[in-house]
């Protein structure tokens, strides 16, 4: 049955329509200020100082050099660096807390770059030149860095999916079933390291004001969680979490790496009460390979066993993922999570292992899991397509899960048959034939390749305050951020909509902590949270101006009840008789008010124990494959999409377009290089650490499924940020096998892996 919110979701006016980005003039002239970009008065600079050691303890500094360049205000080592209280480290999966290690309170070294020491000056140029002055002497330990000679230690992550679930899962009997079946296929398949890469690096501004219970921490944070910044910070320093303010109205992106308070937001917070004024610490590029988390690095391997009709009798998911050394935490990459549900089998096996490496913290990346896990699932179910002679897309028709078959539940919604349809129809699938190298373009191989797309729907509890002024306009304010998502926009829209007011009159606040509580912008669950959250503080305010307006001397709508009224156009009004009506401005003035202001919040409630709740998509990739060159063009992507309620096409194409661009990179460049022997990054930069740009990206082509899900919360939104990659690198390699009959199952699909 339908989730019973008491709110009305029926299309209104503007909700879905292509609205422009309301910051996106502030972007493109520039005025749109960042976490750097805020000017305080009397403001220092801090530098870090990395390791250059992968494992070890460092037995001593030589600061004599740092210290005289003019202008340094301190250089902050684990020997004079304040004590800290010893946080628990470790990520949550859903709302990422404060990653505790290193915060210079020891001498010991468990990666290349970890944090050691950091320069203050009066210049940015000072710290720098200081920090590059400080001479670091240690007694090195034998480092593990490779995966593969780590095997042997891998160990079941403690704390999978925040605890809330083992890392493993079975059902039927796996083994026998792939020992009978008449096809098979077992095969590994690996993904490299990635980083994030935003445009915007890391960056904080950190203030103290006041003293005792009126100490207050202000800090401007590039973040993708303003209230988990403030919660983090607030458990860290002792402090009511009132006494912290975090500030973030703009993000230049993150994809994940700015989903955790990482230990450069407190130590550049820890300097600033050294030094005794506002401290500003931004990360440079090199810096942001080693500081703040990354997709580790897999080892799938897939087992599938099928009749000769292209049914599954068995699936198997066995996961290995690289993670850093237990101290600093963990992060789990659940890569065989959509191997349990995707597809109807009734023996299924899925486990996750984590190795320990000399290595940083790694953390979420657009699609945390999927991602990574459906390029092995979807390139193995490619294979068995292969290996049957069959029609790829047929393959997964055949094995349809009309219900998720591991949680045993309906689906709250499941478009992906219509998706299945229309990103065939719209790339010309039908025409694909079977057979791999048998498309050519004079001298250039073609090949065709799809996947299947999918992503959990996720929810946290968010709160809202509306705020209605004097001269009619309204604000919606709530502690979230918008990382270039068009949250700004899309929640003005639903509150417009909700309000039925003119857009123009109404206005959507985020990117401070003293606003009401968000959760963070991960897991495609901004929209649905902090939605869900505004309509629930729309329904209330309406309550109390109706109640206010009942009350209300000479009432042009008195004798009425709340049931008889609605608000609509800036008026409290009698539905059966329009024109018995009073504007809210005129309201708040019989009451005394200059405004109006009412929070509210909106929470989940059972029906992730009723429904599976996921957004599903169908990816239709070409390629173009120089065989004398071995270079490889994608020529054409099409991506359907059902995600629920679409609150603007503009924005969500927008989302779509940068996720399958993502994929591409994953698929065909991305790949941090590590130095084995050093565990040196060695490609720390964006000139060799190679991303995808305009010309490597061809008309690409999304289409969205209309799909109305009354169940998953009140704003029936699945998220959609995350669905897009899921399932692109998988289609591109695919289509590569297409295009070669060579299978490349080690991402990214280069130049010599294809050479014969």
């Amino acid at each position: 049955m339908p989730l019973d919110t008491g709110l009305s979701i029926t299309p209104g006016r503007v909700v879905g329509q292509p609205i422009d980005r309301r910051d996106g003039r502030l972007k493109v002239t520039g005025r749109a200020r960042y976490a750097a970009e805020f000017d305080i008065d009397n403001l220092a600079h801090a530098v870090l100082v990395q390791s250059t050691i992968a494992s070890g303890e460092i037995i001593g500094f030589d600061l004599a050099g740092a210290q005289a360049v003019p202008g340094v205000l301190t250089i902050m080592t684990p020997d004079n660096a304040p004590r800290l209280p010893q946080v628990a480290p470790g990520q949550s999966e859903t709302a990422g807390p404060l990653v505790a290690k290193p915060l210079l309170q020891d001498r010991l070294v468990y990666y290349n770059g970890q944090h050691i020491a950091l320069a203050v000056a009066d210049t940015l140029e000072r710290a720098q030149q200081a920090a590059a002055l400080v001479r670091v002497q240690y007694r090195e330990a034998e480092a593990q860095i490779r995966m593969q000679d780590a095997l042997g230690s891998a160990y079941p992550p403690k704390n999978f999916r925040n605890g809330a679930r083992p890392p493993d899962s079975r059902r039927g009997d796996p083994e026998a079933a792939l020992a009978s079946a008449p096809v098979k296929i077992d095969a590994t398949y690996t993904t490299p390291v990635e980083h994030h890469n935003p445009m915007e690096p890391h960056a904080t501004i950190a203030l103290w004001e006041g003293d005792g219970d009126n100490k207050r921490l202000t800090v401007y944070n590039a973040t993708q969680g303003i209230s988990n910044t403030r919660d983090a910070l607030a458990k860290l320093f002792g402090l009511k979490p009132e006494q912290v303010r975090a500030i973030c109205p703009f993000v230049g992106g993150g994809f994940g790496c700015k989903g955790n308070t990482w230990p450069h937001v407190a130590l550049a917070a820890v300097a600033a009460s050294v030094v005794g004024r506002p401290v500003k610490l931004v990360l440079d590029r090199r810096q942001m390979f080693t500081s703040n988390g990354y997709r580790p690095r897999t080892i799938q391997r897939l087992r599938l066993g099928a009749d000769s009709e292209g049914r599954l009798l068995a699936l198997t998911h066995d996961g290995l993922t690289s993670m850093s050394h237990p101290a600093l935490g963990e992060f789990s990459e659940p890569v065989g999570l959509q191997s349990e549900m995707l597809y109807s089998s009734a023996n299924n096996a899925v486990t996750h292992r984590l190795v320990p490496l000399n290595a940083p913290l790694p953390t979420y990346m657009r699609a945390p899991g999927e991602a990574s896990g459906s390029f092995a699932l979807e390139s193995a179910m490619d294979e068995l397509a292969a290996a049957l002679k069959m029609d790829p897309l047929e393959l997964r028709l055949r094995n349809y899960a009309e219900t998720d078959p591991h949680e045993d539940k309906p689906f709250s919604s499941k478009a992906l048959r219509q998706c299945y349809a229309d990103g065939s129809e719209a790339f010309g699938w039908a025409h694909r034939p079977i057979e791999a190298g048998s498309l050519r373009e004079g001298s250039a191989l073609i090949g065709w390749g799809m996947a299947t797309a999918t992503y959990p729907m996720n929810r946290s509890e968010a709160g809202a305050r509306i705020v209605f002024d004097s001269d009619g306009t309204v604000a919606v304010q709530s502690g979230t951020q918008d990382l270039g998502t068009g949250t700004y926009t899309v929640m003005a829209q639903l509150a417009t909509d909700a309000l039925k007011l003119p857009l123009h009159r109404v206005r959507f606040e985020l990117g401070d902590s003293d606003f009401p509580k968000a959760p963070v912008s991960g897991g495609s669950q901004s929209a649905a949270s902090v939605g869900s959250a505004v309509l629930a503080v729309v329904e209330s305010a309406k309550q109390r101006l109706f109640e206010m307006a009942l009350a209300a001397k000479r009432s042009p709508v008195a004798g009425a009840s709340v049931d008889d009224l609605e608000l609509s156009d800036g008026f409290v009004r009698l539905r059966s008789a329009p024109h018995r009506q009073i504007a809210v401005p005129a309201l708040l003035a019989r009451n005394r008010l200059e405004r109006l202001v009412v929070e509210g919040d909106a929470k989940p409630g059972d029906e992730k124990k009723r429904y599976s709740m996921h957004s599903f998509g169908a990816q239709f990739a070409e390629v173009r494959v120089d065989p004398e060159l071995a270079q490889i063009r994608v020529t054409r992507f099409v991506g359907a999409y059902a995600a629920g309620r679409i609150l603007n096409m503009k924005t969500a194409r927008s989302q779509a377009l940068g996720g399958i661009t993502m994929g591409i990179g994953m698929a065909l460049m991305e790949a941090t290089r590590i130095d084995p022997n050093t565990g040196r990054v060695v490609n720390s930069n964006v000139s060799e650490y190679v991303m995808p740009v305009n010309a490597d990206i061809p008309d690409l082509t999304t289409i969205f499924v209309e799909e109305q899900d009354r169940m998953i919360n009140p704003a029936g939104v699945k998220g959609l940020g995350e669905l897009p990659i899921v399932g692109a690198a998988a289609a591109v390699a695919n289509a590569v096998w297409h295009a070669t009959g060579i299978r490349v199952r080690d991402l990214p699909i280069t130049a010599e892996k294809i050479l014969v």
